[in-house]
């Protein structure tokens, strides 16, 4: 009989069987091998899934071959959340890749339990947030011991406190400012610990812009929690790092604590490839800590402020915007064109109570007028105010 083509005969039963709802389930089911298709043609993407379903002899060939009926003849609800749940279509897009993504992972892994037994067997690790939440509470107690009684130590401490208090509100959407130096790394991660165990959440993923601050934090948390638990996902990774299971993981993020690129995160939740949206599902439930929210790209920033509202609203993830400086994302920025949607103003709440006070604690500069704002000084004379000094930083502007 030869190769069937089983993707398109399911894509089409699924239509015939279930209608509108049918059509989300064929673009799955079209997808699971070569990616989500486009319903029309576009040159250099991939077939269309209207032309696919037009093609009635795939699924007569597919039911020649007797599949159980059990599934042949299995009805979906007449609605979905598109019409019930979600209040606009944003998140329609998001909710249709978490489907594909729990489809392809189940595929992957079966197929892998089948042909490869030994290798399905190693992804079974035995590491949970709660023991997790053990070894951060002593690490943390061996440090806040050896520390010295000062100011900025007091005001870590008081952070952490704080968001420690804070993990016990409702889940959504958290504003974590914290000035340079203030501990955020290690304060961050109190809260998402305390908030998951709080709420049944099931893994902690941390999206870094810069690799080498990713490096130095993934180094930092396997120093409180082991190599087996983190997992560290980015273009940049040292291959000495990695292991069989952290190689497993990488595929679909099932590991209790994820340190990634923002790029990686958010190419994700946007992508088509069956390798990309793999590890989407493993995203819901989660806790996301967006580390220096102030660098997400400006150019972008309507789709992945739309995308964060989403997982939040609906797909049980509460997220934090961690960051010195805290860009405006909050009601509508911007005129025109350019208008950024941004999230509700009560819709994210602050973490801290007292920013203005914390940056006074751990303000390291001192700014210092020479002479009145609009006086001019020629280069003579700023040469002899710096040479009265024993060192100097002088930026210029070329």
């Amino acid at each position: 009989m030869g190769k069937i083509d089983h993707s398109s005969a399911g894509a089409l039963h699924a239509v015939q069987k279930n209608g509108q709802i049918g059509k989300i389930l064929a673009y799955l089911i079209a997808g699971h091998h070569a990616g989500l298709p486009d319903w029309y043609y576009q040159a250099g993407v991939g077939g269309a899934l209207s032309e696919r379903l037009e093609n009635l002899g795939n699924l007569q060939v597919a039911l020649n071959g007797n599949p159980p009926s059990d599934i042949l003849d299995t009805l979906l609800p007449s609605s979905s959340p598109c019409q019930s749940k979600f209040q606009n279509v944003e998140p329609v897009h998001v909710w249709i890749r978490m489907l594909f993504s729990c489809l392809v992972d189940a595929d992957f892994l079966d197929t892998e339990a089948f042909m490869k037994p030994e290798q399905a067997e190693t992804r079974k690790a035995n590491v949970d947030l709660a023991a997790l939440k053990q070894k951060f509470e002593r690490f943390m107690a061996d440090k806040l011991t050896g520390a010295q009684d000062t100011a900025v130590n007091r005001a870590r401490t008081s952070i952490l406190d704080k968001c420690r208090e804070q993990a016990s509100s409702e889940p959504g959407l958290f504003s974590l400012t914290v000035p340079t130096g203030g501990g955020k790394t290690l304060s961050s991660m109190a809260f998402a610990l305390d908030h998951a165990l709080r709420y049944g959440k099931t893994r902690i993923i941390v999206a870094i812009p810069y690799t080498s601050i990713i490096e130095q934090t993934a180094d930092e948390y396997r120093k409180v929690f082991g190599n087996d638990a983190v997992l560290e996902h980015h273009s940049n990774l040292d291959p000495e790092k990695e292991t069989a299971l952290s190689k497993l993981a990488t595929e679909n993020w099932d590991a209790p604590i994820i340190v990634t690129t923002n790029v990686q995160l958010f190419e994700s939740l946007f992508a088509s490839r069956t390798s990309a949206c793999r590890k989407l599902h493993n995203i819901v439930n989660s806790v996301i800590i967006l580390d220096e929210a102030q660098m997400l790209p400006t150019e972008f920033l309507q789709p992945i402020v739309s995308v964060i509202k989403s997982l939040a609203e609906y797909f049980k993830t509460s997220i934090v915007l961690c960051t010195a400086t805290q860009p405006v994302l909050s009601g509508k920025v911007g005129t025109g064109k350019n208008v950024l949607k941004g999230f509700r103003e009560e819709s994210v709440r602050e973490l801290m109570a007292d920013t203005a006070e914390l940056f006074k604690v751990f303000q390291r500069v001192r700014v210092q007028m020479l002479g009145s704002p609009d006086e001019r000084h020629e280069w003579e004379s700023v040469k002899k105010y710096l040479c009265e000094h024993p060192q100097v930083l002088c930026i210029v502007s070329g």
